[in-house]
């Protein structure tokens, strides 16, 4: 059946999600007409967009990576994580560390669905349903889940963009004071150019509104934590394997990323 005719329950197909149009970029197929004019309409001002996107998703395999193995994280926590593209947190970190937990947040009814049914294979996958301006019920769900008293990666990845500055900034300070010394938190942040400010403008006028901030302002996100090597950078320049694209490297650079550990 056609997925635009035949959406799930409680989802209207004729409103853009940030999360299906990422998966648009990405390949998938979880997503609907609206999704894909929209990500045809940045990607007319920014052609770059989805090579950025693909970017973010290597920057999230190599980041959980170092997370679950050099630094011993066993727990997983994805604020805004939408939708289970290609790899995801779950299956990169199990891989490396077989009793991995991860819990996944969104507030999209179609990446909730999705999320969901990876319980059917693992039982140290949650999914919890969330709004990220008020991260309290989220911390207590999920500290009910997998337990907070452990050192845990908070991955805040390609969201904070879409949060304006000062709840931005009390969300991550809430979330962080939550967890134990040990934990990290990692972020990705589209930075602010002249070409991404039309594709913000796109977001905007759907509804979602962009904020787009320089590299400076993204690593105060970091602020307080110790940085780990080698730091806020470009996507391609956080610990770059043979999985970063030589080609289109430059694309990345766009955005910022960054890991913190707190003390």
């Amino acid at each position: 059946m056609d997925r635009d005719e035949n959406p799930p329950a409680g989802v209207n197909p004729n409103v853009p999600s940030i999360a299906r149009v990422y998966d648009y970029w990405l390949g998938g197929k979880d997503n609907f007409a609206a999704d894909r004019e929209m990500g045809d309409r940045v990607k007319a001002v920014v052609p770059e967009m989805p090579v950025m996107a693909y970017h973010n998703r290597l920057f999230l395999r190599r980041v959980v990576r170092f997370l679950a193995g050099e630094a011993g994280i066993g727990r997983f926590l994805d604020l805004g994580a939408g939708l289970p593209t290609m790899e995801n947190v779950h299956e990169v970190a199990q891989k490396v560390r077989p009793e991995a937990e991860v819990v996944y947040v969104d507030n999209d009814p179609v990446a909730l669905a999705h999320a969901r049914a990876l319980l059917a294979t693992t039982g140290a996958t949650h999914v919890v349903e969330g709004d990220l301006y008020e991260p309290e019920p989220i911390l207590a769900e999920a500290d009910s889940l997998m337990g907070l008293d452990q050192p845990v990666a908070v991955m805040m990845l390609a969201m904070l963009h879409f949060v304006p500055d000062g709840d931005a900034h009390r969300i991550v300070r809430t979330v962080m004071d939550a967890m134990p010394p040990g934990s990290y938190l990692v972020i990705s942040h589209i930075g602010d150019t002249p070409q991404l400010q039309k594709a913000a403008a796109f977001y905007s006028a759907s509804g979602t509104g962009a904020v787009l901030r320089s590299p400076e302002r993204i690593a105060e996100f970091l602020d307080g934590l110790e940085l780990v090597p080698p730091g806020a950078v470009p996507l391609p320049e956080w610990r770059p394997d043979e999985s970063v694209p030589a080609l289109d490297r430059v694309t990345g650079m766009a955005a910022t990323c960054g890991v913190g550990r707190k003390r």
